[in-house]
């Protein structure tokens, strides 16, 4: 194109070199009204794009949980609540047409105005020597100039307002990255995966307020710890300070080793983990119990038979739909558990994973754990306080503070302690259950210690 402009502007300057200072007043208009548009259409791309992704996230979130909507009678609300988000991305769509317009229209309002003068020079510059052939080729030739113009600039700024994708991508790769390289912990830790938290504070960002605030907790070796608290008590982040997935200041240490100066993937690598949302990708099942490929095919039988999850699984080759949907959400849960105890890790980390499951399979997971993760520590963060019961410690958390930590019959002996609030939140049938559950694992605690001093 732009090889065909030359040709055309060094004819149109032969025929009649007046025109060139003419090309230059119009490219000159074309230009700066390019930038005002570019400016503009930018600016508009990324509203758009905003509002965009709320529609797309609504109807993902709708068609996963297609069945719980329908059982709730939701449609009407969920639909109105599509309406609402597609009416304003429609509307940034809509200006999004609507500024494409105007600038075409003034485009085309230079070029008119371009061929007129074009056309109106040769009459006023007319000494009797023009020839009709020279006019003629003259505005043919820029009528095609401003076609190819008025073309070459639209698809230029149409590029440029589109590359605010590519903006947006090339923000996510300069965003800095973590530090993954460190010294190797000592061989074989942690033996015993015992934690202190020391003045531990963690903010997402530098310029907000901590989100948990100088903890200072021992969690002895073996210990099985509930973590609970209301909903931004700080519960998940002590789980992120716990795999420095944010900044913290303070200390973590783990058998006496400072988590700080351990490499994060040997760190990460030394910590089991059961989320809420189980992770499993579109692979074999043997893929997502081992996908480094360490242990044999007797080894994640045994994992599996440990959650007593064997019966249910034909082959290791069986496949994994997206996500996990082939299998329940309780057995996604035991999925992953059996993940955790085929790793073998000293340390075990429950975020709220039983949250989403039935109570059947609660207990199932809470009985697994108690029989094979017995010489482990465990730190689970319970959504349902039953869950901790039977705990050795429960770390009660409000406003990123530790503001209870005990056994949990001890604190329920407390009768305006934040955890008896809790449990009487709960109703007196549950909470006398729950008492209950306590006492006889506190009872049991006691025996244990008396007969491991008798012992001594």
């Amino acid at each position: 194109i732009f090889m065909v402009m030359m040709g055309i502007l060094v004819m149109v300057a032969i025929v009649n070199p007046y025109m060139l200072l003419t090309t230059g007043v119009c490219g000159i208009l074309m230009y700066i009204w390019t930038v005002i548009f570019l400016s503009t259409a930018q600016a508009i791309k990324r509203v758009e794009g905003t509002t965009r992704s709320p529609v797309f996230s609504h109807v993902s979130a709708t068609m996963a949980g297609l069945n719980t909507v329908r059982a709730c009678q939701a449609q009407d609300m969920l639909r109105d609540q599509f309406d609402d988000k597609q009416d304003v991305h429609t509307a940034a769509w809509y200006l999004t047409i609507v500024t494409n317009t105007a600038f075409s229209i003034w485009l085309s309002l230079i070029c008119a105005t371009y061929v007129v003068v074009v056309a109106y020079t040769f009459l006023l510059l007319d000494d009797g020597t023009t020839k009709s052939g020279n006019v003629g080729l003259a505005i043919s030739q820029g009528l095609i100039l401003v076609n190819m113009v008025q073309y070459g600039v639209k698809q230029a700024t149409e590029v440029i307002s589109q590359m605010t994708s590519v903006e947006r991508v090339v923000q996510f790769t300069s965003l800095p990255r973590e530090v993954t390289d460190g010294p190797a912990p000592p061989t074989g830790w942690p033996q015993r995966a015992r934690l202190v938290f020391k003045d531990l504070s963690l903010r997402y960002d530098k310029d907000a307020d901590p989100v948990l605030k100088k903890l200072n907790i021992v969690i002895e070796s073996g210990w099985k710890v509930g973590v609970v608290g209301r909903t931004g008590a700080g519960k998940s982040s002590l789980i992120s300070a716990l795999f420095r997935l944010a900044p913290i200041e303070g200390n973590v240490f783990i058998d006496d080793v400072d988590t700080g100066d351990i490499a994060l993937k040997e760190l990460r690598s030394k910590i089991s983990i059961i989320p809420q949302e189980p992770v499993l990708f579109s692979a074999s099942l043997r893929y997502n119990m081992d996908p480094f490929d360490k242990y044999t095919d007797a080894d994640i039988w045994t994992a599996l038979e440990q959650v007593e999850l064997k019966r249910s699984v034909t082959s290791l080759s069986s496949a994994v739909q997206s996500g996990g949907s082939n299998f329940s959400a309780g057995q996604r849960q035991l999925l992953c558990l059996a993940r955790a105890a085929l790793g073998r890790n000293k340390l075990l980390v429950l975020d709220e994973a039983t949250a989403n499951v039935d109570p059947n399979t609660d207990a199932l997971i809470q009985k697994s754990i108690r029989t094979h993760f017995a010489d482990c520590t465990v730190i689970t963060v319970a959504h349902r306080l039953h869950t901790v019961a039977d705990s050795d410690r429960v770390v009660v958390m409000e406003a990123g503070e530790i503001v209870e930590c005990g056994h949990p019959h001890e604190l329920l002996q407390k009768p305006e302690g934040h955890f008896t609030r809790m449990v009487q939140q709960l109703g007196p049938a549950a909470e006398q259950s729950l008492r209950d559950l306590a006492a006889a694992a506190h009872a049991e605690h006691i025996k244990y210690v008396d007969a491991d001093d008798n012992n001594q």
